[in-house]
């Protein structure tokens, strides 16, 4: 039996913004922000992560905090009808900053952050060995401009 996807109202979009703005925010400080009790908080709050609509809770740092750690972008493509596989897999990989779904003859672009030259290797070798993925194109980003 498939559950159906859950999806947010306009008071769960507004706590997900304040936690995209702040996300150590504390039930009282959502609530007060929102104009609604705490246990409202709270409810939406373990919904949003029960359904899996929020994922978890991250910390966010200034892209030049590191300048030793390797970003990039990679290609990937998929076979047959494995992506969702491919995609839970690759989600489970930290350094797997964002992942999106394209048109052309790519299926997956991710964007990858390593702390170092050999984390990066690392990532590439257990990206690659995902069952599904039949090939991957990844270019080093170097400088922003």
């Amino acid at each position: 039996m498939q559950i159906a996807k859950y999806i947010p109202d306009e008071l769960d979009r507004r706590i997900i913004a304040h936690l995209r703005e702040d996300g150590r925010a504390s039930l009282s400080k959502l609530a007060d922000a929102l104009g609604v009790a705490r246990g409202t908080v709270q409810s939406r709050l373990d919904r949003l992560l029960d359904t899996g609509t929020l994922l978890g809770f991250t910390v966010r740092v200034r892209e030049d905090y590191d300048d030793r750690s390797v970003d990039a972008v990679m290609m990937i493509e998929v076979v047959g009808k494995s992506t969702t596989q491919v995609i839970r897999k690759l989600r489970g990989l930290p350094e797997v900053r964002r992942l999106h779904t394209t048109n052309g003859n790519w299926d997956l672009i991710a964007n990858i952050r390593a702390a170092s030259l050999s984390d990066f290797d690392r990532v590439l070798r257990e990206v690659r060995m995902i069952d599904g993925i039949s090939n991957s194109e990844t270019s080093l980003l170097l400088s922003s401009v």
